[in-house]
Formats: structure tokens, C-alpha cells, sequence
């Protein structure tokens, strides 16, 4: 079947592997030329000194005569390669290296090994000791901790702690959900002089009802603070809660979804997108009340006062598009 469009085929000759390597090396030379800007202003620089001679040039990039000459010997000695103007590393050949005494070293390594992956603060005061009695210098504390980095003087892996996994299933695509009770949680971090502020946010997925609550702490005992009054401000029989995997949505919180039996469903780490109704308010919520509010903060009564009457028209007289224009409760009251 033909295509719909022109195919082109670009192709190379054939190469011997001599030939082949001058290109490729060739290529190479000219894409680091390409991707240095020093190199290409010598290469401009150059081509006005072949052009109007030495004192234009010096006059034109206020570059010096020995600079200039430098840079001319170094691209006509490799017969004109770009990537001879290329800055070469100005890493000194030869570098200091760090004197150390072999006896103090073993020392330091002995003594870890006998006591493990003890810091240098504590091994100071036993090599101090040891430096007196074969009377010798000792070691401050950044060069014992220098040697031991550097020789690597590890002799107990750290310990892997595995985070705790959550119980509920695991969702891979948003919920499409046509009843009432399907409850997306989630919280907003607002930073103000210094302090942290949190804000549970909780939503249902179809009749859009919404709550928030303001706190100062990031636990679980403040998400089921803020699901309780969900729950007592809408008088709604919850099915599932969807959360991500923050440790604010454990413990305690997931206590309590057992003990009302409601499912507990988790999106994937790095998956908002399954969270998204729930991401939509956190993004509505700031831009209509939190930011316009921003000064507020410092004074927790008035920013919880704020809060709630935002809550009231969110819920009560704010049209909402996925509604076709209706608020949450005149959706409640058509379904209901």
C-alpha cells in the first residue's frame, strides 16, 4: 500500500574504518565548536585578524598581542581544527596532595572497624592519645573525617528502612464515579515569613461539595479532623476516600477509614493527574480566597473566618461548570 507521504533516505558512502574515523572525529570536532561560545568568538576574532591586520583587531576586541598570537599559533599548528580554540582545562597537572601518616591511618581504620561508623568527633580524643604516645602529630577532626571519606572506611552498610506501604488498592486512571460519596483528599502548603501553613482540602468527585480546613501541624490526626467535619457539615454516607501517599493520610487517619468502613483507594507516586478534581480545588482555592487573603495569616481567627464564608458560596451559590452552572447543593437536592 503506498504511503501518504514522500519517504527520503539519506544515506553515507562507504567508508574504509580509517576514513571513517576522520569523520566521525571531524564531526565531533564541530560540535564542540558549536557548543562553545569562547571558541567561536577566537574564530570571529581570527577571521578579522587575517582580514584588517593586528592593530584593528586589538583596537575593535581590545584583545592583547601575545592573547592573539597564542590563539593563531594554536589553530594553524593543527591546521586550521575549530576545536583547537576550544579553552583547554586549567587543572593544574600536578596537585597537592594531602600528607598523612600511615600509623594514624591504620589507627583510624582499625578503630572504626572494632567500633563501626563512629564519627570523627569521637574517634579525636583516642587518636590524640595514641599521636602523644609514638609522639607525633594528631589529626583535627575535618582531616580524620577526610581520611575516612576519601578511603573509604565504611564497614557497616546503613541500614535500609523501607517506608510502610499502604493497605487500599492502588488506582492507575482518574475515577469515573456517577453517585455521590467518592471523596478526593489532599493538602496545600502555604509558606508565610518563615511558618508553614496547611490547608486539608476534601472533595466529592460528583456533586463537587468541597471543605478546608486550616492547620499548623502536617499529621494524621488532622486529616481525620478534617474528614470528620466534612462529614458533619454535609451529612454525607462516604464510600471511598482517594488519597496520595503522604504519611498525613496513615496512622491514625487510616484507623479511622477502618473503623467507619470506608475504602481507602491510593494513586500511584507521581500520578496528580488521578487526584485531579481534588488538584482543581487546591488551584481554585488559592486563587479565589487563600492569595487574595495572603495577609491574613499571621491571624488564625480571621483567615478561618475568611475560609469558611469562601466555603459557604463555593458550595451554596458559586456555579461550577462540571455542574452545567449549578452549585453542589442544587445538584444534592435534584439527585436526592
Amino acid at each position: 500500500m503506498p504511503s501518504d507521504f514522500n519517504k527520503i533516505i539519506y544515506a553515507l558512502p562507504k567508508f574504509y574504518r580509517s576514513n571513517y574515523a576522520t569523520l566521525m572525529k571531524t564531526l565531533e570536532n564541530i560540535h564542540n565548536f558549536d557548543t562553545s561560545d569562547i571558541a567561536q568568538f577566537r574564530f570571529h576574532v581570527l577571521q578579522h585578524f587575517y582580514h584588517y591586520g593586528l592593530s584593528s583587531t586589538m583596537n575593535a576586541f581590545s584583545v592583547k598581542r601575545s592573547t592573539l598570537y597564542d590563539w593563531k599559533k594554536s589553530y594553524e599548528d593543527s591546521s586550521k581544527r575549530l576545536s583547537s580554540l576550544i579553552p583547554r582545562s586549567t587543572r593544574p597537572k600536578k596537585t597537592r596532595e594531602m600528607m598523612i601518616d600511615w600509623r594514624l591511618t591504620a589507627f583510624i581504620k582499625s578503630f572504626r572497624e572494632q567500633y563501626g561508623n563512629i564519627s570523627g568527633y569521637k574517634i579525636k580524643p583516642f587518636l590524640d592519645e595514641y599521636a602523644k604516645n609514638i609522639n607525633i602529630h594528631t589529626y583535627s577532626i575535618g582531616k580524620i573525617g577526610k581520611i575516612i571519606r576519601r578511603k573509604n572506611y565504611f564497614f557497616e552498610g546503613r541500614k535500609k528502612t523501607r517506608k510502610k506501604k499502604p493497605f487500599g488498592k492502588r488506582l492507575t486512571k482518574a475515577p469515573r464515579e456517577k453517585d455521590p460519596g467518592y471523596i478526593e483528599m489532599d493538602t496545600v502548603v502555604i509558606y508565610c515569613l518563615g511558618e508553614k501553613y496547611y490547608f486539608m482540602t476534601a472533595i466529592d468527585v460528583v456533586s463537587k461539595t468541597a471543605w478546608c480546613r486550616l492547620s499548623r501541624s502536617h499529621s494524621s490526626r488532622q486529616t481525620t479532623t478534617c474528614l470528620k467535619e466534612f462529614q458533619r457539615e454535609f451529612q454525607s454516607q462516604i464510600r471511598v476516600i482517594q488519597t496520595d501517599n503522604g504519611t498525613e493520610f496513615m496512622g491514625e487517619f487510616e484507623q479511622y477509614l477502618q473503623k467507619e468502613r470506608i475504602e481507602h483507594r491510593y494513586i500511584y507516586y507521581k500520578s496528580p493527574k488521578i487526584n485531579g478534581v481534588v488538584e482543581r480545588f487546591n488551584r481554585t482555592i488559592q486563587e479565589e480566597c487563600l492569595n487574595r487573603h495572603y495577609d491574613l495569616l499571621y491571624d488564625t481567627q480571621k483567615i478561618k473566618k475568611k475560609l469558611r464564608e469562601y466555603l459557604l458560596w463555593y458550595n451554596m451559590k458559586r456555579p461550577h461548570y462540571a455542574l452545567k452552572y449549578k452549585t453542589p447543593l442544587q445538584y444534592l437536592e435534584e439527585i436526592s
